[in-house]
Order: structure tokens, then C-alpha cells, then sequence
């Protein structure tokens, strides 16, 4: 670690104390003496350089010399200062002009061609793939800063309680959070990138969104679709795409000479009214055809933005070499308004020491693409004051000060005690739903009540029960943490009592790695995938009559460890040992008798019309005991390193999972004998240009030995009979029975989902109030006992129409088809 701490004091080297530097201070103003803020200042000739902060007040350490400082802004006319640094601290102040852009040159220029826009477009579209690849690799220093205020509460809301627990003036403006980080920042063509972050800060509660790494704000307008991580689903349109002239119109504003290099103002405006889709302006350079400054923006009213009303994207370049230019500085600005409350913010990314095609030690590309100092969230606000290059405002200054101030209190026993107090006290209609959770004041102890919907349930087999369920946390240090789970089931009308517990132990957070364990007794259901919950199945079976859920008994114990034995090799494996019997329905109780409809026998494979106090044959009592494992392979798997562990990241590959199951006969009395295994292959929100996201899982394999084996132990399937269900959830069936397709045999199953995240927005006012997303998808499931299943379907998020069918061949013929609306929720 010591030799990323030299690094980065290598790389910010000029804004680092030290005692043979001077400090450059001064405010930047325009013609009107207005302050003008986040203004670029470099140093000519080098790639050092800072930002003013939002009171046009910047600060550059400087050795004693003479040095030509460049002051650059869109809008303004870019202004060469030569300034001389003694042994002391001096002020230079600056004031900038409008920038002006002749049209005259203009005509001299293109006085030849039809339009001169798009004539300086073509030629920035020719040479945009030369400028992505110009740099095969490159390092930085990248300073990030993120501030996030109110702007405005409505007056009825306004009251004193509300500004204290804000911290708002009387006119219900303040600082809700801001956040600094120093970083440096390595990339390798075609996409290595590592991160080494050496201090953080933060102040505040960041609630919706936040770019705290220099990964999220590398803002790349030659790429064809330009990403807005955080504030939009689907990607933008960028105006120097290869295909861009097909979505923007362009204008030449004027021309003029900065620095001297001839520039090109061009304004940009979508064709289209709707869609993702930038506005505003880039400049160009002359014969070198390059990006040398971006203004543009998107609105939410348009282009169906996250969050926010308006963000503001602001780029400048400056010559690294004389082939190579990379950003100096990059501004994201937003504003937006939620019930009234208004809100705006920033945040600011200074690029420093740039180093081009630098020699990287061998694996030095690792997957790792960020790691966090171990003391990087504990840097001092001395150490702050001189290592930021952007200062702060008086008001951002009294912010942190006073939070600081806060969190220093929020460590006395005083505090503790009081929230330890606050905490623990119990929400009896928040219970009901969210559960109670308590902990004591080190937060070492916490304890969870399990809410009590989950609680008391019934259905046909227990009738009214009670499934009390609570969960220990012990935390050991950051590294160590053990969780114990009880809980206590009786059903008052079968008369059975269960007792079990769950026991978790992670030992290693930088592997993934932890010993579980479960043991006791419990009323557990034939899918073991899974099917509705006890609340859920609570309300189906007593208001609409449906008892969708089937159970068995079982005493059992299995213990097992996973852990991430190399960089994307994930392993799990465990045995158990279990004793399960039948059951019968027992209860026939309902809130509502619905016509033509009964509760059905707790046996799944029981024939439709089969009374529900059946006791029908499913499988005799037995015992199994059963090995597990399973290999899953994330390919390319990149993560980020933190203080308390390692974070893996969604991979551009899909993940190949491999699962086996073995049952083993005649050791200690188990009765089973069955070898399984399959294969999955999945992958999440796979971009598709501009039209939204993609995923899909793959699934397929079988028994190879099912000499003997129970009807629990068939391979089942994620399916759903009511009407809600997660729509935006891959690897399940929307409308498959929970029981019916289960099979012994071996079996084929494909899920594909496309989001057009926005879509709709843009065509139906309503749709884009409410936040929806066009959904289309399939699924498709074929097992060896000859079933098979089909289902499509098309809708936005909460409304999915569908149209389905089921095929079975074992027995009787099943058709099950229609064209119908069902509710989703999240």
C-alpha cells in the first residue's frame, strides 16, 4: 500500500504541501464582475491543473517560477495569463470575456459547400475510431467532487423541525450530502481499468445517487452510446456517434482561435422530439477533427431521465502529447423537484498527471478494477485542506464542519444510549409488516423479529398456526460475523409442533466464504424452489380458495461451506441428512366460498376433481441423506476491493453454473438412491444499443440414476399460479402450476426478458408519470415424461398481458391457453 500512497503523492504533487511551494489563489469573473464557476485552469505545456469551485474561486500549488496559466470555460473566451510565483502565497484574479465566434470565417472557409455543420461532422465521424484507440493505455490522479443540496421546501412544509432535522436556512436551502475522493486511475486497452482509491469523504446521506470513483464519471463522447450510470436505464445517443447525423441536427455557430488551434462551435438538436437524445454544444478542432470542449444536456421531459429534471455534462480537453488530448476536467450538474422539494447539485472530476502508454507490471490487470485503502475513510480534514485541489465554499466549508462535529457526538454514550433508546423502541403497525429489529449501542448484538404477516398463517394441512422466527447477529470484528436463527411452527388443527434453527458463520468477506448449518423439525413444501409465501398463501387459501401450497413433514440436519476459490470460481458444497412423511389436508376453513371452486387434495399429483380430504399415495415415510454441490464460473469476473471485503461486479459474460446431487443408499438408514446434475448459463441486463437491456437463463440436465427417489426430490421449477409476481425476475415461469411439471426424468428450460426501460415513456404521458418499463419475454420448459410449457408475454412492469399453454402428455391430455391481464408488482 505504501507505494500507492508515494503514487498518488507523486501524482498530485504540485497541490501537496510542501515547503518550497506557493499558493496561486484568485476569483474568475466575467465582464459584469459575476463569479463564474467551475471554470478550467491549467497549466500550459503540462497536465496539471484544477477547477474552480462554485464561487469561481480556484487554488494551484506552484513551485517559484514564471508559468502561462490557462483559464478555459464554455461560453467564454479561453484566456492565456502569464503569472510569476515567488516564495509566498499571492492572489491573481481573472476576469473572462463572452466568447465570441465570428461568422465570417465561416463563409470563407465553407463558402463551397451546402452545410458547413455537417461538412465539420463528417469529418469528426472519420476520425472518431482513431481518437478511441489513439492512447493503448494511460494513468491518472483524479480528484472527484460530489455536492448534493436543497434548493427549496415548500412553505406549508417548512416548519421548525423540518430545517433542524435538515440543517436549512429560512429559505429551506442546505447542503444534504457531499463527498470528496482522491484516486488513481489505470487503463489498458481493450477495457483493463484499475482503481486505487487513497482517500474518501462524505458528509451526509447520499439517498438516490452518486459518482464517488473515477470509473463513473469517464465521460466518452466518441463511443457510440454514452451511459449515465445511476440516472437512466437505457443509453443515450452520443452527437459524434458513427450513426449520429441520423438523430441530431447540426449547426455551425462560428468559428474562432484559441490557443492556437482553430475551433468550431456547433449546436446540436435531436430530430425527434423524444428520446435519448443530447442538446446543446461541442466544439471542434480544426483539421485535427476532435472533441476540444462539450456543453450539452438531457431533460427528463424528453429523454426519460432517473431522479432528476435536468442534467448538464461540461468537458474540456487539453493536448497531453502532441497526437494525444484527454480530458481535464468533467461536470455533471442536476437539478429536479420531488412533491415539491427542489434539489440541485454537482459533481466535479479534475484529471491530473496524466501519463501516456506507461509500462504496467505484469498482472498488474487483475479483475480488481477498484481497491480502497484500508484508511481511506479516515483521513483527517488537515490532510483535506491540502490535497484538494478544488476549495471549498464558505457554506460547504460550515457543512463539514458541522457534520464532522456530529459524528464526533454520535460516539459519546450519551448518544448511543439515546439511540440505543430510539432504536429499540417497538412500531406495533410497522411490526406487522417490516418486523422489529433492535441491537445494542456498539451494534456488535442485533436481534430481528420476523414480521407478523409471516407470522401467523394458515392453511389447509395446520389451519391456523404460528411460525415464530427470530434472528440473532453477532458481530464479531469486520471480518467475522455469526447469525443464529430459530424458530417455532405449530399448526393448531394437525396438532404438530416444529423447532429448528439456522446458523450462519462468515469467516472470510474477501472470499465470500461461510459454514452454514440447519437442524430440527418443519412443515417444509414439496418444490423445494420454491412457491408462495406463508402470507401470500395465507390470503389465496382463505379468500379465493385456493390452496396452492403442498407440505410435507421433515426432521433434518445439513451443514455445508461455500467459498470463491479463485477470482470468478465460486464453490458450494454440503450434506444433509433428512426423515420426511406425508400429509393431509386436516382444515377446510374460508373467508369467502367461491362458486365453483374447492380446496383441492394435498397430494400435487392427485387427478383434478380429487376431494381435498384425500389421503391419497404420494410416497411412504423415508430417509435420505444427500450430498449437494455446485461450481459456478463468472468469466472476466471484475470486482472492487474494499476495507470490509470484496465486491464482485456484474461480468459482460455469462456466468456457468454446475449442480449435482447425490443420494446415498443404505448408510445410516437413508433410502434414497438418485444421481443428478445440470447446467445453467444466465446472464443480466445485457445492453442492446439503445433499445433497453437484455437477459436470459439457460437451464437443462436430468437424473442419470433414479433408482430410488421421492417425489420431494424430483427436479421443480419456478413457477406461479396467483396473479402477482416479479415481472423484471429471470430464471422463473410467470404462469407455470407449482406442481405439475415436476419431473424425475430429464429436463430443458430457457428464460429470455427484454426491458425497453423508456420506450413507452415517450409515447404516453401516463406511462412515463408513473415509472414504468416495456417488458417483452418468453419462456420455455420441455422435460423427458413428455410435458411441455410454453408462455409469452408483453406489457409495462405492473401490467403483463400474456398469452400461455401447457402441453401434458403423461396421462391425460392438458391444454391451458387464453389472453389475459395480470397485476406484477416488484
Amino acid at each position: 500500500m505504501r507505494k500507492y500512497i508515494l503514487l498518488l503523492i507523486t501524482a498530485f504533487s504540485i497541490i501537496t504541501a510542501s515547503a518550497q511551494q506557493s499558493l496561486l489563489t484568485g476569483k474568475i469573473t466575467d465582464k459584469n464582475g459575476q463569479a463564474i464557476p467551475f471554470v478550467s485552469i491549467y497549466i500550459r505545456n503540462s497536465t496539471y491543473g484544477t477547477t474552480a469551485n462554485e464561487n469561481g474561486i480556484y487554488q494551484l500549488k506552484l513551485n517559484p517560477g514564471t508559468y502561462n496559466v490557462i483559464y478555459r470555460y464554455v461560453g467564454y473566451t479561453e484566456k492565456i495569463e502569464e503569472v510569476t510565483v515567488t516564495d509566498h502565497d499571492q492572489e491573481h484574479n481573472v476576469q473572462m470575456a463572452d466568447e465570441v465566434f465570428a461568422t465570417d470565417r465561416v463563409a470563407e472557409t465553407y463558402r463551397k459547400n451546402r452545410d458547413a455543420a455537417d461538412t465539420i461532422m463528417k469529418q469528426v465521424l472519420k476520425k472518431r475510431k482513431y481518437y478511441i484507440e489513439e492512447a493503448a493505455s494511460y494513468s491518472c490522479a483524479v480528484y472527484i467532487k460530489g455536492v448534493q443540496k436543497l434548493l427549496s421546501v415548500p412553505k406549508s412544509l417548512l416548519g421548525q423541525e423540518v430545517r433542524k432535522t435538515l440543517d436549512l436556512d429560512t429559505n429551506g436551502r442546505g447542503i444534504l450530502y457531499q463527498s470528496e475522493s482522491l484516486s488513481e486511475y489505470n487503463f489498458q486497452k481493450p477495457n483493463n481499468v484499475r482503481e486505487i482509491t487513497i482517500a474518501n469523504r462524505m458528509a451526509g446521506q447520499n439517498t438516490a445517487f452518486g459518482y464517488k470513483k473515477a470509473s463513473d464519471l469517464q465521460a466518452n463522447f466518441y463511443q457510440n452510446v454514452f451511459i449515465i450510470n445511476g440516472l437512466a436505464t437505457r443509453g443515450f445517443v452520443s452527437p459524434v456517434a458513427s450513426y449520429g447525423p441520423r438523430f441530431y441536427n447540426y449547426k455551425l455557430l462560428g468559428t474562432s482561435v484559441e490557443n492556437g488551434h482553430t475551433i468550431h462551435k456547433i449546436h446540436v438538436t435531436p430530430k425527434r422530439g423524444h428520446g435519448q437524445y443530447f442538446q446543446g454544444d461541442i466544439y471542434v478542432v480544426d483539421g485535427d477533427w476532435r472533441i476540444y470542449s462539450v456543453d450539452l444536456f438531457v431533460e427528463n421531459k424528453t429523454s426519460n431521465l432517473n431522479l432528476v429534471d435536468t442534467l448538464k455534462i461540461r468537458q474540456q480537453y487539453v493536448a497531453i502529447t502532441d497526437s494525444v488530448w484527454m480530458p481535464a476536467s468533467t461536470q455533471y450538474s442536476f437539478k429536479g423537484a420531488v412533491f415539491g422539494f427542489k434539489f440541485g447539485g454537482y459533481y466535479a472530476a479534475v484529471y491530473n498527471n496524466y501519463k501516456i502508454n506507461p509500462t504496467f507490471p505484469d498482472n498488474f490487470f487483475t479483475g480488481e478494477i477498484l481497491k480502497i485503502d484500508t484508511v481511506a475513510n479516515s483521513k483527517k480534514p488537515g490532510y483535506w485542506a491540502d490535497a484538494r485541489p478544488i476549495p471549498l465554499t464558505a457554506f460547504e466549508d460550515r457543512d463539514y464542519k458541522k457534520k464532522d462535529a456530529f459524528e464526533e457526538y454520535k460516539k459519546t454514550d450519551t448518544y448511543l444510549d439515546s439511540l440505543q433508546h430510539h432504536k429499540n423502541h417497538i412500531n406495533y403497525p410497522g411490526y406487522l409488516i417490516f418486523g422489529y429489529a433492535a441491537s445494542n449501542k456498539s451494534a456488535k448484538d442485533s436481534l430481528y423479529i420476523f414480521p407478523f404477516i409471516q407470522t401467523f398463517y394458515y392453511n389447509t394441512v395446520e389451519g391456523f398456526g404460528i411460525n415464530a422466527k427470530v434472528s440473532y447477529i453477532r458481530t464479531i470484528d469486520d471480518f467475522h460475523s455469526l447469525t443464529i436463527t430459530p424458530a417455532l411452527r405449530y399448526g393448531f388443527s394437525n396438532k404438530i409442533f416444529s423447532a429448528n434453527m439456522g446458523i450462519d458463520y462468515k469467516n472470510d468477506p474477501f472470499h465470500n466464504a461461510k459454514f452454514y448449518a440447519d437442524f430440527g423439525s418443519d412443515v417444509l413444501d414439496l418444490n423445494n424452489v420454491g412457491t408462495r409465501s406463508l402470507y401470500f398463501n395465507t390470503l389465496s387459501t382463505l379468500l379465493s380458495e385456493n390452496n396452492y401450497v403442498k407440505y410435507y413433514r421433515s426432521h433434518y440436519g445439513d451443514f455445508g461451506y461455500q467459498r470463491e476459490v479463485l477470482n470468478g470460481v465460486f464453490l458450494k458444497g454440503g450434506l444433509s441428512y433428512s426423515s420426511r412423511s406425508q400429509l393431509y389436508n386436516t382444515s377446510f376453513s374460508k373467508i369467502k366460498d367461491i362458486k365453483d371452486r374447492q380446496f383441492t387434495s394435498n397430494n400435487p399429483l392427485a387427478p383434478p376433481g380429487t376431494p381435498a380430504d384425500d389421503h391419497s399415495f404420494l410416497f411412504p415415510d423415508n430417509q435420505a441423506l444427500v450430498f449437494n454441490a455446485s461450481a459456478t464460473f463468472t468469466f472476466d469476473q471484475r470486482y472492487e476491493t474494499r476495507p470490509t471485503g470484496k465486491f464482485n461486479l456484474p461480468s459482460k459474460y455469462p456466468t456457468l453454473t454446475v449442480n449435482y446431487r447425490k443420494g446415498f443408499k443404505n448408510i445410516i438408514g437413508s433410502d434414497v438412491d438418485y444421481d443428478f446434475a445440470s447446467v445453467d448459463l444466465s446472464q443480466d441486463h445485457i445492453r442492446v444499443g439503445l433499445s433497453g437491456y437484455s437477459s436470459f437463463k439457460v437451464s437443462g440436465g436430468g437424473f442419470f440414476n433414479n433408482n430410488t427417489l421421492y417425489y420431494m426430490d424430483y427436479n421443480h421449477f419456478l413457477g406461479n399460479q396467483g396473479t402477482t409476481f416479479d415481472p423484471t425476475y429471470v430464471g422463473s415461469f410467470h404462469f407455470l402450476p407449482f406442481y405439475t411439471y415436476s419431473t424425475n426424468g430429464a429436463f430443458l428450460e430457457a428464460h429470455y426478458q427484454h426491458n425497453f426501460a423508456g420506450s413507452l415513456f415517450n409515447r404516453i404521458p401516463l406511462l412515463r408519470k408513473w415509472k414504468l418499463e416495456e417488458i417483452i419475454g418468453a419462456n420455455y420448459l420441455t422435460t423427458k415424461n413428455n410435458r411441455n410449457y410454453r408462455e409469452f408475454y408483453v406489457g409495462v412492469q405492473r401490467l403483463i398481458f400474456r398469452v400461455d399453454y401447457g402441453i401434458s402428455y403423461a396421462g391425460d391430455k392438458k391444454y391451458i391457453q387464453g389472453f389475459r391481464i395480470f397485476y406484477g408488482i416488484r
